[in-house]
C-alpha cells in the first residue's frame, strides 16, 4: 500500500522519508508565497503562510495521498495575482516556483547521495531514492496544464487574456477533470513526459558541475 509498507518494514527510514517528504510539499508551497511576495504580493506573509511550520501548512487528506499514491499536497497558500500588477512574467515565476522547489530538492537529495556515507547507509539511501523519485512526480503532476494545477497558470502567463479567462473557468471542475484522467491513465504519458524533461534537466545540470 503505496509507501505506508516502509512503517512495517524499516520504521526508522519511514520516519526519515517521513520528515523529508512533509517539508517537500511545505517548501513547494512556501516557494510560491516567497516568489509572490518578490513581487509585490504580501498576501501569504500577512497569512502566517512564510513559514516552515507543518501546523500552517498541512492538509490532512493531502499528506495521506502523498503516502498512498505518491504524490500529495499541502494547503495551497494564498496568492492575490491582481497585486502582481497584471505582470505576465510574475504570474509565470510564481507558479513554477512550487516545481522548482520539488527539483532543487532532488538535486540535493542527489547529490547527497553521491558521498559514500550516505549511499552505503540504507537509512538514508532509501529515503533520499525515494524523495528523488517523489519530488520529480510532485514537479512532473503540478506541470500539467490542468487548473488547478500550476501548469495551468504557467499556461495563462502565455495566453492572451481572453484564453486565460476561458481557461480559469475550468478551475471549479479541475479537481474531477484530473480524477477522471488519471483513474483511465490519459495523464500517465503526459506525466512520463514532464518527468523525462525533468531528469534530463538534472542531468544535464550534474554532468556540467561534476
Amino acid at each position: 500500500m503505496g509507501l505506508i509498507s516502509l512503517l512495517f518494514s524499516h520504521p526508522d527510514q519511514f520516519l526519515v522519508l517521513a520528515v523529508l517528504l512533509l517539508y517537500s510539499i511545505i517548501a513547494h508551497e512556501v516557494a510560491h508565497g516567497w516568489v509572490a511576495y518578490l513581487w509585490g504580493d504580501d498576501t501569504a506573509r500577512r497569512y502566517g503562510r512564510l513559514t516552515l511550520n507543518p501546523a500552517s501548512h498541512i492538509d490532512p487528506v493531502g499528506l495521506l495521498m502523498l503516502f498512498i499514491v505518491g504524490f500529495g499536497w499541502a494547503k495551497p497558500v494564498p496568492v492575490n495575482y491582481y497585486k502582481l500588477g497584471n505582470s505576465r512574467l510574475a504570474l509565470m515565476s510564481v507558479s513554477l516556483a512550487g516545481c522548482a522547489a520539488n527539483i532543487l530538492i532532488a538535486i540535493i537529495a542527489l547529490f547527497l547521495l553521491q558521498f559514500e556515507e550516505v549511499s552505503a547507509s540504507p537509512a538514508f539511501s532509501t529515503p533520499l531514492t525515494i524523495l528523488v523519485r517523489i519530488n520529480i512526480i510532485l514537479g512532473a503532476f503540478n506541470l500539467i496544464p490542468i487548473p488547478p494545477l500550476d501548469g495551468s497558470k504557467i499556461l495563462m502567463s502565455l495566453l492572451p487574456q481572453e484564453a486565460q479567462h476561458n481557461l480559469a473557468r475550468l478551475e471549479p471542475y479541475g479537481f474531477f477533470i484530473l480524477a477522471l484522467l488519471l483513474f483511465t491513465g490519459v495523464l500517465d504519458p503526459v506525466i512520463r513526459f514532464m518527468q523525462n524533461l525533468i531528469y534530463g534537466f538534472i542531468t544535464l545540470l550534474f554532468s556540467l558541475f561534476t
